[in-house]
């Protein structure tokens, strides 16, 4: 049996500690709970978005579940900012920014406070990885509860989510609909709590989190309305302290065998370009060797098998119909294309939860048999070349094979901005190669994703005959021939920095390349005298993310 109480007795135990026992008195501590692991129960709860506000309910549960199991629960919280209410304006610069303030604050309370482990609730994308980093960072037992998806909402005979509000941004725009249908989308898109409803970033990384092994497993798909959240909760609650019994930390579930089965489940499921970045992030807080390339390589062997929107037909509710996540893990895990051994915070390994679970097979809608895959890759690609010598991200889930290969002139903005008035006004054509720069981790700064623009190219009908290539990221609910994260930045001097109105760009996916076609001697001459942009903030939070971040290739963390 291991102790139970690794880090609090530094503020129950001894004359010495008296006056901390004095103030843990006064939140409900009595001589009884002095030798129970105190356990940090905390969530991104708040009123900013739906996507947050389940959170405060399932931490009560979970609380519960801790004094079940013999723990004393401590709750806080942090915060959590809406990438939705954010899009497409000078907020969306903060969103990525929130994930390294979710991450430091969490770890500042357990670190000073000395609580033994922890339960963490998060219901937005960025709330999600932020909690998965501080649980690395601190290395103790900890169990991760996702709020859960919303439900989607019902417009004209189909089920819609907030993608299809963005996308019709895009066709008012072009005059396409006008006010009243666009109200009528507005109205119907968020029917419930929960976070966005696609296999967006949110339900992406809840997936991804679940393979990790640091959530329950089937814990991931349930909508949050449902009550089976609770019943989960509870039992994340119960299980940290097992954990704490068994000495089972942290790092010992984030290894590399399960940064690679959350890839595997990425891919799989079509998952957000964003998993890339917070994956790369929750690996470099574990102190584990895994980057792009690895990444890539497990694109190559596991096929899309989850038809999921944004390219796809089906919400993340249409998963938990069919089983949930675990029907995918056991398809994978069957082929051999899944680390069995790797363990969970049941204590158990990924393969032992498998085998006990009543898993059905894929329903051949929802979810494809590997024999018969949506695409025989996985849903992204890693790619590079001359225009992103250090990589960029494509998302392939959704992009018809054919479309796998395009050469165009470039159209390029310095902002998104410029961008979104061009779409809308007409002036991008079928070829263009749209180029959004200055848009990455420190030239943004916030690597501001582009949501607003893809939809508005969508919603242009522009969606299958443009390309959009950024040093910026994109929403989960972005699809069509969209390439972020380019690396270096334009910031940083990178050869999207240099690129020229008409240059030719080519892209070509299936050998992994995307390369500006300019002689060298060119680019050499437009290098001579480039200073990058002034920087848009000089204090405050974006300016010290700013000086801080690194490339996202590196998945854009503050840490050192």
């Amino acid at each position: 049996m291991a102790d139970i109480k690794p880090v609090s007795r530094d503020v129950t135990d001894g004359y010495e500690r008296a006056p901390a026992r004095a103030m843990l008195r006064a939140i409900g501590m009595t001589d009884d709970d002095w030798g129970k692991p105190q356990v940090g129960v905390v969530s991104s709860w708040n009123e900013v978005t739906p996507c947050n506000t389940p959170l405060d309910r399932l931490a009560k549960q979970a609380k519960l579940g801790v004094r079940d199991a013999g723990g004393f629960p401590i709750e806080f919280t942090t915060i959590a900012v809406s990438d939705g209410i954010s899009m497409g304006h000078e907020g969306m610069r903060a969103s990525l920014v929130s994930r390294e303030v979710i991450a430091d604050s969490v770890e500042t309370v357990m670190h000073a406070e000395r609580f033994d482990g922890m339960v963490t609730f998060a219901g937005c994308d960025k709330s999600l990885p932020g909690m998965v980093m501080a649980a690395a960072r601190l290395d103790l037992p900890a169990v991760f509860l996702y709020g859960g998806t919303i439900l989607p909402g019902h417009h004209d005979g189909r089920d819609i989510s907030i993608q299809d509000v963005f996308e019709a941004v895009g066709a008012r725009g072009r005059g396409a609909i006008d006010d009243a249908e666009l109200d009528r989308i507005e109205r119907a898109a968020c029917p419930s709590e929960g976070a966005c409803a696609g296999m967006f970033t949110a339900n992406t990384m809840a997936s991804a989190v679940e393979a990790l092994g640091l959530a329950l497993p089937g814990s991931s798909a349930a909508p949050a309305p449902d009550p089976r959240r609770d019943e989960f909760a509870r039992a994340s609650g119960e299980a940290v302290v097992h954990l704490l019994e068994q000495g089972i930390t942290a790092r010992r579930i984030l290894t590399r065998e399960a940064l690679e089965n959350a890839t595997a489940v990425v891919m799989a499921v079509g998952g957000s370009t964003n998993a890339v970045l917070h994956l790369i992030a929750i690996a470099r807080e574990a102190e584990v060797e895994f980057g792009l390339d690895d990444l890539d390589r497990i694109g190559r062997r596991v096929p899309h098998i989850a038809d999921t929107k944004p390219g796809g037909r089906y919400f993340m509710s249409d998963l938990d119909r069919v089983g949930g996540v675990p029907v995918v893990l056991k398809e994978l895990l069957d082929a051999g294309l899944l680390h069995g051994d790797a363990l969970t915070v049941t204590g158990r390994s990924l393969g032992e939860e498998l085998e006990a679970m009543d898993v059905p097979a894929p329903d051949g809608e929802v979810v494809h048999p590997l024999d018969r895959p949506i695409h025989v890759d996985g849903g992204l690609a890693i790619l590079r070349g001359s225009l992103a010598p250090e990589g960029a991200v494509v998302k392939v889930a959704g992009i018809p094979p054919e479309q796998h290969e395009f050469e165009g002139p470039a159209r390029v903005f310095d902002g998104e901005a410029a961008a979104m008035e061009a779409v809308l006004t007409g002036r991008i054509v079928d070829g263009d190669v749209i180029i959004i720069r200055y848009e990455g981790p420190k030239g943004g700064p916030g690597m501001r994703e582009m949501l607003a623009v893809t939809a508005a190219v969508k919603g242009a009908g522009l969606g299958g005959t443009v390309a959009l290539l950024t040093d910026g990221r994109f929403s989960g609910a972005t699809h069509g021939f969209c390439i972020g994260h380019v690396s270096p930045e334009a910031t940083d001097g990178g050869p999207i920095a240099f690129v020229q109105d008409g240059d030719t760009v080519r892209i070509d996916v299936p050998s992994r390349s995307m390369d500006l076609l300019v002689d060298e001697d060119e680019l050499a001459r437009r290098r001579e005298g480039w200073q990058p942009l002034p920087p848009r903030y000089t204090r405050g939070v974006l300016a010290k993310y700013a000086r801080t971040v690194s490339s996202a290739s590196l998945g854009a963390t503050t840490s050192v």
